[in-house]
């Protein structure tokens, strides 16, 4: 964690800190800071969520959180191996999780969210005690800034104009992805969700109307338009030719003359 990050961390949990006793004020201050933030009892159940945190998650009202989440039982804090870290917290110790991604679709199974605004959310989550006059723990805040947020439709687009000036190369996957700063599984289920075809299909599909381009070219006969596109000309990329367009190179040349 940088220094900056230590710093702004410190002086929130010092303000929150300096509001002990002033458990109205405190809320009020919580309710009203601009990064979301949820606080818990000593048992790990929620008391507070703030407006910011909703805001986050607009489709979730308090009352789905507040005395009925318990931060102990969610399932996926639980796989991820990370509540002995966690605890740590409801034993007086602050513990930082930087870059964790969201859980989204777990949030949206557990409060029936038919469909977020967002694809993927990594925040850094700061997870800190408010103690008493004598130190014991009352309760526990955890507040959550988002380092990255794709919302979707900006990554693919980097995506099909990744595809569109490598069209000549082989199509990679892997290259393809990270043009689009998505792991490949979110990737492909995000580029089909958002353009109805597979991300090789639209590298196909791109393809082939560029040799649509060259076959309209009487000076190029029909395998040096599909060279021009880095394609051998041959059974395989005929048939391909035929599914995507319903007519063979030379029935489609022959129709455009």
């Amino acid at each position: 964690m940088g220094s900056s990050m230590k710093e702004m961390q410190n002086n929130i949990i010092g303000s929150f800190q300096s509001l002990f006793g002033k458990e109205e004020l405190l809320a009020k201050v919580i309710e009203c800071f601009p990064y979301p933030i949820q606080v818990y009892d000593p048992d790990g159940t929620s008391v507070l969520v703030n407006k910011a945190m909703l805001a986050e998650y607009h489709t979730i009202s308090p009352d789905m959180v507040v005395g009925k989440y318990n931060i102990f039982k969610d399932p996926y804090i639980v796989a991820s191996g990370q509540l002995p870290v966690l605890k740590r917290a409801f034993q007086g110790e602050t513990v930082f999780f930087p870059d964790i991604k969201v859980p989204l679709e777990d949030i949206a199974e557990r409060y029936g969210v038919e469909d977020f605004d967002i694809e993927a959310v990594y925040q850094d989550i700061t997870v800190f005690p408010i103690l008493d006059g004598e130190k014991r723990v009352i309760y526990v805040a955890a507040f959550l800034i988002n380092r990255r947020v794709y919302r979707g439709k900006d990554e693919i687009e980097k995506a099909k104009e990744y595809i569109e000036i490598h069209w000549l190369e082989r199509f990679d996957l892997n290259e393809t992805a990270r043009a689009a700063c998505l792991s490949k599984a979110h990737f492909t289920k995000l580029f089909k969700k958002h353009t109805g075809v597979t991300p090789h299909e639209y590298y196909t599909n791109y393809k082939i109307s560029k040799v649509k381009e060259k076959l309209l070219d009487a000076n190029l006969s029909i395998a040096q338009a599909f060279a021009a596109c880095n394609m051998d000309y041959n059974g395989h990329s005929a048939r391909v030719f035929k599914n995507k367009t319903g007519l063979s190179p030379s029935a489609y040349r022959k129709k455009s003359e």
